[in-house]
């Protein structure tokens, strides 16, 4: 059996049927954004939006990690994170947060099928997802985990719910 390590001009790329935005509340961590970005291109993610950080797109740690995806993800900030909710609401897309609550569902149980337009929400490295975006969303999904801590790298948890997202 040929088994050989592809190189990265012969990977095979997917055509998504479900288009995802991603909007980041208050994520700050130049090592983040940049995985952020590296992530959206994996997963075929149309935009990023960013609320309540500077993002310093020049910054070593970010390019980096980005491995010059930052060059070809379509990206944005926001002024008004809750109010850009609401403008893709209208345009018919499905808001997700991403953040462990008393109402939240687990990942694998949620649908991903009820829409072509989605947008997943995800928050700061240390608060999380603020509340006001929290009573804005459709729904709110956390990834269950078997350890004592109750959170992950918000990074991490991206990946782990694009992936959802895509299956």
């Amino acid at each position: 059996m040929d088994n050989n390590q592809l190189t990265h001009d012969h990977h095979i790329t997917k055509v998504v049927d479900r288009e995802i935005i991603l909007a980041c509340d208050h994520v700050k961590g130049p090592a983040n954004i940049g995985g952020i970005f590296r992530l959206a291109d994996a997963f075929q993610v149309s935009e990023i939006l960013f609320f309540g950080s500077d993002i310093d797109i020049k910054s070593n740690r970010l390019k980096r990690t980005a491995r010059n995806t930052q060059r070809s993800i379509r990206f944005r900030e926001s002024g008004n994170l809750k109010e850009s909710l609401e403008d893709f609401h209208r345009e018919s897309y499905l808001s997700i947060a991403l953040e462990i609550t008393s109402q939240s569902t687990p990942i694998q149980e949620f649908d991903v099928t009820i829409s072509n337009k989605i947008v997943l929400v995800i928050g700061d490295e240390n608060h999380g997802i603020s509340t006001p975006i929290l009573e804005t969303v459709h729904h709110t999904l956390h990834i269950p985990m078997y350890g004592d801590n109750s959170s992950m790298n918000v990074a991490q948890a991206t990946a782990i719910a694009l992936y959802a997202l895509r299956s």
